[in-house]
């Protein structure tokens, strides 16, 4: 159970763990763990709309792809230029600690790879999920945003992801909220 904990603290660590290439965006900030999070419900939706994939594998690659993370900190496409981290021994290292290491070491290493259809729609998922904060980015007026979803874009794997990375970038990142701009904005729904 002691392993178990230590598992747990780590991957809360990956809520302090800031994603390092909002640096250079000028604006924006996230957690690995924040990034994760929408990682996976993103992953979730491309299984859902893709042909014979297991959802339920494809959303524990999302969810722990990026867990590397809380020992090697995020490398943004500067960093990784200059250093190499050795993901391989930071998830080897926490492996071998845990009942569960091998689906761990296996589920990131599938990630690492990109062979499987379940990898290539994880790594679009990560894709996906920067391609939606640099729209958000562009929404609230960075003109620089638009440089970096070009190469994010030319990232994307498959045609499901290509397809929803256009509609994305068609449908602007508040009206899922505010779309009815009627009198309910002005008097609450009282009247």
């Amino acid at each position: 159970m002691k392993n178990i904990a230590n598992f747990l603290f780590e991957a809360g660590m990956l809520k302090r763990t800031p994603r390092s290439g909002f640096q250079f965006l000028g604006s924006g900030a996230e957690s690995v763990a924040e990034h994760i999070f929408r990682t996976t419900y993103i992953g979730y939706a491309l299984g859902k709309l893709a042909k014979n994939i297991d959802v339920d594998k494809l959303v524990r690659i999302c969810l722990f792809h990026d867990l590397p993370e809380a020992r090697t900190g995020d490398l943004n496409y500067v960093n990784k230029k200059y250093v190499d981290a050795d993901e391989k021994k930071a998830v080897d290292d926490l492996a071998e600690t845990l009942p569960f290491g091998k689906e761990l070491r296996d589920l990131i290493g599938e990630f690492i790879e990109g062979e499987t259809e379940e990898a290539k729609l994880a790594r679009d998922a990560d894709q996906l999920e920067m391609i939606l904060a640099l729209k958000e980015y562009k929404d609230l007026g960075n003109r620089y945003a638009d440089e970096w979803l070009d190469f994010s874009l030319k990232r994307l794997q498959t045609d499901t992801a290509k397809e929803l990375a256009r509609t994305i970038l068609e449908t602007d990142s508040s009206l899922w909220w505010f779309s009815d701009k009627g009198d309910w904005w002005v008097n609450g729904g009282k009247g």
